[in-house]
Formats: structure tokens, C-alpha cells, sequence
């Protein structure tokens, strides 16, 4: 009665959570359904409002970049002055001045502890009659208009005024040098300010005549007529040419009817949100228990091709070691070739396991390697020769060029390496008469070794020329000629080389339409000492 009672409750316990979550994710997916109603009705009455704050937050950019594109070239200015070194300005400003300070027409330095404002100094890019009319404009009418006593007076400050018809901008700053004071003014080129810098800033909107700027007057300065039927936003130019203003218009009604449907659009395809989400969930998780299935299937695929491949040699070194014991040799050359059978049997059988350790290491993240100067050629010459009796018996050719190159190694895993390399070559390599080891370094494009492996077999698929580096994957070839392996042989070669700071790269077809080549690529070092 007992256990009947915990299963009603354990049973009304789950069905409640079941209730419980459904019902939160239908609250959500109303609540959710609500908010984006609400939204879309609230945005016919928000639209021109947003509009409107879109339109000003362009207008105060590009207000702002022409400011500091202004400000920009007044420090360009200061740089260039040292007050104790006044005659150095033209050598120091000149050079650079059409590319950095293009609207700057000249530079004045006065005298302000002078009460005549004495000009010490004038450099100009391009003297002309303009400059002496300018002096004396500066002198009777902007210097009576200059914030000069103002703290901090070495602030930089603008004065954009408009005396007898002509627009004058000039920015200004003191520098004080000892107990004088030098008043620095940088005359700014109004027409080229109109002429060339604002077609750059205004050129996109204004096409559409949705841009424009006036003066005080409300004369347009640069710019047509804004011809668009809607309200207007009109912002001062706040540190500069603050005479002036500049004029966007809104968007038109298609465009504002564009933007709201968009909205709209946004505010419903977030109830779709939730359904992805879980939906994606779903797929997520179906995903990963594929994955999982198939890493299992890999797992058992690899434990059957390890036990079939230590079986074999282990088979051979039982069965002549038994006619060796038994004593059923009858010439000493047929004892010679038995023990021959099991020191190869003996050596692939100790390389495979070699495989399965390094490869259990490097799962676990504990594969550490000792790097040494050492020889590859010499290396890769052993490696070659524990298989070479494996290739006599198959019929074919080990063939091994090798000249002296020098690396950082780890003599054991580098034979690991190219033994796995050549046993690959071995297995797969179907039809070749020889396999061609070369062992040699390159200077281009950098000093490298490089040991490799060639066969003139079927080639390697192309889908399958990244995959085989995985592992647990085999290739096509693998299947259509029943050759077994663990599938962690090229996988354990890609990692070594990775250890050692270099790659390994596949070529195939290597020779025509077949043949694979295998290139364990390391990079040179000096040879100690």
C-alpha cells in the first residue's frame, strides 16, 4: 500500500511539473504574443517621433563632423608652433599643410601682452593681396570680438562673423611664453569650407534635397531648397560656423511606411522566436545523441579492428614459434626465416600498441614529448627498416633517399610517425611496385625537413583527403580493399607534427591519375653547440 502510494505521488508529482511547464511556456508565448500586438499598434503613433529622432541624430553627426574636421586642423596648427621658435612655423606647418590642414589660409601669431597686438608672426600657403586685407579686418574688427580675457585663456575658441558682405572663421588660443602672452589665430577659408568639404559630408542626402545650409539670414548657403512637405529638423553648428545651421528634412511617407512595416515585422517574428528556440533545442539534442551513437559505433569499430590487427601478428609468432619448439624446421635457412617471421611479427605488433598508447595519451591530453637535435634521415631510416621485411614478403620496394636534416624531434614519436606513414603506403597502396622514401630539407619558404612517403596505389578520394586525419575515420579505399587498421594512424601522425611545430600534407594523385604522397613536414634547427 505503501509503494503504491509513493508511485501516486511520485506519478502526480511529475504530472504537475508537466502541467507547470506547459503552462509557463503558454504564458510566455501569449505574453510574448501580446507585447509584439501592443508594439505594432503603438507604432503608428510613435512613427513620426522616431522619425524625427533618426533625422536629429543624423544632423548632429554630421554637424559634429565637420566641427572636429575643424578643430582637427587647429591642432595640427598648435603642434607646429613653439613660441620660443616662432621663426621655425613656415619650416614646420608648410610641408604638411595642403594635405592636413587644407581649409586653414593662415597663421597668425600676435603680441597679446602688447597693447597694440603686435603681429610677431604670419605664414600663409598661398600669400596674395588677401592676407594684408585680412590683417587689418583682423586688427579693427574680429580682435574687438575675441573672448581673449576669458578663462582658461589658453582654450581653443572659434569666431565665425560676417563683416562687410564676407564670412570670417578663425579659430584662436593663447600661448604664453615666460610672462608674455602670444595669441595664436588660424584663419579658416569659409568658401573652400562651402565648396569643397561640404559637398564630401552632405553629398548623399543632399541629391534628394533633403539637406541644406543657412546663414544667419536664413540665406542657403550650400544646398537647394528642401522641398519635402513634412516638418524640418534645423540645428546650429555649436563650436564653429555657429552663424549658421544646418537643415534636414524628414524622410518621405513611403519610406516611413517601409520602416513601420519592418518594425512590425520584427515585433511578430519574435513569438516565431520561441518556437526556434525550441525547436532548435530539439534538433540540438537530437543532434548530439547522434553523435554520441556515433562516436559509440566508431569506438567499437576501432576495438574490432585493434583485436584483428594484434590477433594476426600474434597468431604468426604462436604458430612459428611452435614449429621452432617442436622441432618441425628441417634446414637451418627455414629456422633463420621463421625467427625472421616473428621478430617482424614481433615489431608490428609492438608498433600497433605503440599506436593505441600514444593515441590514449593524446585523448587524455597527456602526450608530452622531448624534443632533442636530431637527425631526421637517420630517424626515418630506422622506422623504415622495421618494415621493410613486412614489404619483401608483400612484393614490394622500400626504396629510401635521404640526405642529413637537422630538428627538434622527439626520436620515438617521429619513428612512430613514419612507421605509421609507411604501414599506411603498405595497406593501401594496392598495385605499386615500390614505395618511395625521401628524407631532405628546404630553404623556400622556410627551412624545413620533410619525410616523404610515396606509393603509386589507388590514390586517396578526394571527399576523403581532409576526413582520414580524424579519428576513427577511414576512407573509401579502406572498405573496397577489406584492409583493416585502428583508424588512429594518421590521426596520431597529424598530431606529432602539430607537437613538433610543423604539418603533415597529402598530395593525391601523386603520380597522374594515381598514387598518394604523405609529406611530415618539420622545421629546421641549428645543430647544437
Amino acid at each position: 500500500m505503501r509503494d503504491v502510494g509513493r508511485r501516486l505521488t511520485r506519478r502526480l508529482r511529475e504530472a504537475s511539473l508537466y502541467i507547470v511547464g506547459v503552462l509557463t511556456v503558454g504564458g510566455a508565448v501569449a505574453f510574448l504574443a501580446f507585447v509584439a500586438l501592443r508594439t505594432s499598434l503603438q507604432l503608428e503613433k510613435s512613427r513620426q517621433q522616431s522619425v524625427i529622432d533618426a533625422t536629429w541624430s543624423v544632423a548632429s553627426e554630421r554637424i559634429d563632423r565637420l566641427d572636429k574636421l575643424i578643430v582637427a586642423q587647429d591642432n595640427v596648427v598648435a603642434a607646429a608652433i613653439e613660441p620660443q621658435a616662432l621663426g621655425s612655423l613656415a619650416r614646420r606647418w608648410l610641408p604638411t599643410a595642403p594635405r592636413e590642414t587644407p581649409t586653414v589660409r593662415a597663421v597668425l601669431v600676435l603680441d597679446a601682452s602688447d597693447p597694440m597686438m603686435e603681429v610677431v608672426a604670419f605664414v600663409s600657403p598661398r600669400p596674395g593681396p588677401e592676407d594684408h586685407a585680412f590683417r587689418r579686418v583682423l586688427l579693427a574688427e574680429l580682435l574687438p570680438r575675441m573672448e581673449t580675457h576669458i578663462a582658461p585663456v589658453e582654450q581653443l575658441r572659434h569666431l565665425h562673423v560676417n563683416v562687410g558682405g564676407a564670412n570670417y572663421l578663425v579659430s584662436y588660443w593663447q600661448r604664453l611664453e615666460g610672462e608674455r602672452a602670444r595669441l595664436v589665430v588660424a584663419w579658416h577659408d569659409v568658401s573652400r569650407l562651402v565648396h569643397e568639404v561640404m559637398p564630401q559630408l552632405y553629398r548623399d542626402l543632399d541629391r534628394q534635397s533633403r539637406m541644406n545650409v543657412i546663414d544667419e539670414d536664413a540665406r542657403i548657403v550650400f544646398g537647394s531648397a528642401i522641398r519635402a512637405g513634412g516638418p524640418v529638423v534645423s540645428l546650429p553648428f555649436p563650436t564653429t560656423l555657429y552663424g549658421w545651421r544646418l537643415q534636414v528634412a524628414l524622410a518621405s511617407a513611403e519610406d516611413l511606411e517601409e520602416k513601420v512595416a519592418r518594425q512590425r515585422v520584427t515585433q511578430i517574428g519574435i513569438v516565431g522566436l520561441a518556437s526556434l528556440v525550441v525547436l532548435a533545442a530539439t534538433i540540438a539534442i537530437l543532434r548530439a545523441a547522434v553523435q554520441a551513437r556515433r562516436l559509440a559505433a566508431l569506438h567499437g569499430d576501432f576495438v574490432a579492428n585493434v583485436s584483428h590487427e594484434l590477433k594476426t601478428p600474434l597468431a604468426s609468432v604462436r604458430l612459428f614459434g611452435e614449429m621452432l619448439l617442436t622441432g618441425r624446421v628441417a634446414t637451418d635457412e627455414k629456422r633463420r626465416e621463421y625467427l625472421q617471421i616473428i621478430v617482424a611479427e614481433s615489431e608490428r605488433l609492438t608498433s600497433l600498441l605503440d599506436n593505441v598508447l600514444d593515441f590514449a595519451r593524446v585523448e587524455r591530453g597527456r602526450a608530452a614529448y622531448d624534443l632533442r637535435h636530431g637527425d631526421v634521415a637517420t630517424i626515418a631510416r630506422q622506422a623504415v627498416e622495421t618494415q621493410r621485411y613486412r614489404a619483401e614478403r608483400q612484393g614490394l620496394e622500400l626504396e629510401v633517399e635521404t640526405s642529413p636534416a637537422v630538428a627538434l624531434v622527439d626520436a620515438r614519436a617521429l619513428e612512430l610517425a613514419v612507421i605509421n606513414l609507411v604501414d599506411n603506403a603498405l595497406k593501401y597502396g594496392v598495385g605499386s611496385e615500390k614505395i618511395r622514401i625521401t628524407v631532405g630539407h628546404l630553404s623556400e619558404p622556410q627551412a624545413t625537413a620533410y619525410v616523404r612517403v610515396e606509393d603509386s596505389g589507388p590514390g586517396i578520394d578526394v571527399a576523403d583527403q581532409e576526413r582520414i586525419f580524424q579519428r576513427f575515420v577511414r576512407g573509401k579505399n579502406a572498405r573496397d580493399l577489406h584492409a583493416r587498421g585502428s583508424g588512429i594512424g594518421l590521426a596520431l601522425v597529424r598530431h606529432i607534427a602539430a607537437a613538433h611545430g610543423g604539418s603533415v600534407v597529402l598530395e593525391s594523385p601523386a603520380h597522374g591519375d594515381r598514387g598518394a604522397a604523405f609529406e611530415l613536414r618539420l622545421p629546421l634547427a641549428r645543430e647544437p653547440g
